[in-house]
């Protein structure tokens, strides 16, 4: 990125460029032959049909294992799986110490015991707008909005220069849970100078604004009070404030609501140790939701996707030991098409109308599900905030990157 006549400051993006997924970020200061390196998220990306029989993927670990003795640290900006989902494999790598807020803390050491290694591994837990310093990196997390609770954008200032690393992020005025996007904070960056912005690509081609997860809370709390008989809604299970909004239409509508698949468990156990769950009734087992009138039961589902294992397939399978739905019954898809699932998902709808289920999706009912990334006027608005002199475009398939850095560079970055 910028240089001096000896040291030297580096991004180099080992996962997340040129792709959606899997991101895996390094920044390097020092001249070429010692250099330190910090890195930022550490994220997989799952197979689909070009990978027959591969589930996960993961950056290549070669040049991390090269480094490893000069790796400072860890920082991972939020808890999805394409930002944390490497670490049980790769963080034995290198072994550096780790660095998260609570809610990604309490999912990462999940990880890191089911490989065998969190005795080993040294986490410090960082609050909301904390700051940690490693060697010339002197980081300070940003608050920002997303689909899961505290995401960061990192300010990563070095004697070069400070770099805003976004991270993922939207502006979302009211995101139901935690804080809104500190753009004070944003803007006091810009006043101080950013020599460059890394930033989120993914809807870079979108027109707009992303949407507020309260409006999500408007339109499901209505469609779920006009149903009759079972209700099954799937969503990203780390999208906690969309759960909650489930759950609090269902508790409204005189429905119990019974958590079907592993990783709507873990979420709920991630978001209760931070207090997001506050008022919720306890949770009907699958055994028992069964025993319920078909108007007083909502199963909240992982599956969306159309992933083969996950609590929907096994639904509309018939596979499922507990779960049942059939005529009369419906199922809300409360989440997008990520790019690569079209087939999958739409074998498990057709599965679902063969059972006579009514399927609702964001295509046929606009307002159940909105972006955790930012579209075009959000970006013209961070760039306001920031005022960087760089633009590095990430997050994103080629052509994202591309139309980033051109509007970017309409904006005179």
């Amino acid at each position: 990125m910028s240089r001096s006549s000896e040291n030297e400051l580096v991004f180099l993006p080992l996962g997340g460029s040129n792709e959606i997924g899997m991101n895996f970020n390094c920044y390097g200061y020092g001249p070429a032959d010692d250099r330190k390196w910090i890195i930022v998220d550490v994220g997989v990306t799952f197979g689909d049909q070009t990978t027959p029989g591969v589930e996960i993927i993961l950056p290549d670990p070669a040049f991390i294992e090269e480094h490893a003795d000069d790796i400072l640290g860890v920082v991972l900006t939020h808890a999805h799986e394409d930002h944390i989902g490497a670490m049980g494999w790769l963080w034995p790598r290198f072994k550096a110490p780790i660095f998260a807020t609570p809610f990604t803390t309490f999912l990462l050491r999940e990880k890191l015991r089911e490989r065998g290694c969190l005795d080993e591994a040294d986490i410090t837990v960082v609050p909301l707008g904390g700051t940690i310093s490693l060697g010339p990196f002197d980081i300070t997390l940003v608050t920002l909005t997303h689909s899961i609770p505290e995401p960061n954008g990192l300010a990563i200032r070095t004697p070069l220069g400070t770099v805003l690393h976004t991270g993922d992020w939207k502006i979302d005025p009211d995101p139901l849970l935690g804080g809104v996007t500190d753009a004070e904070a944003i803007r006091r960056l810009g006043d101080e100078g950013v020599l460059a912005m890394v930033c989120d690509s993914t809807n870079a081609f979108v027109d707009g604004v992303a949407g507020s997860e309260a409006e999500v809370r408007e339109t499901l709390h209505a469609l779920i009070a006009s149903l009759k008989g079972r209700v099954a809604v799937s969503c990203f299970a780390s999208n906690v404030a969309r759960m909650s909004t489930v759950i609090h239409a269902a508790q409204a509508c005189g429905r119990k609501v019974c958590l079907v698949g592993r990783s709507m468990f873990r979420m709920a156990a991630a978001a209760q140790s931070v207090g997001l769950f506050e008022g919720i009734q306890p949770f009907v087992s699958e055994a028992d939701a069964g025993r319920f009138d078909d108007d007083e039961i909502l199963y909240l589902c992982t599956g969306s996707q159309g992933e083969p294992r996950a609590a929907l397939s096994r639904i509309a399978d018939g596979t499922h030991p507990h779960v049942r739905l059939g005529h009369g019954d419906h199922c809300i898809f409360s989440s997008r098409v990520i790019p690569g699932n079209e087939i999958p998902i739409r074998n498990l709808q057709n599965k679902m109308a063969e059972r006579g289920v009514r399927l609702y999706t964001e295509r046929d009912h606009p307002g159940i599900h909105v972006s955790g990334h930012p579209c075009r006027d959000e970006l013209r608005q961070m760039y306001a905030w920031a005022r960087p002199k760089i633009a590095v475009p990430t997050h994103g398939e080629r052509r994202h990157l591309l139309e980033h850095a051109a509007l970017a560079q309409d904006l005179q970055v």
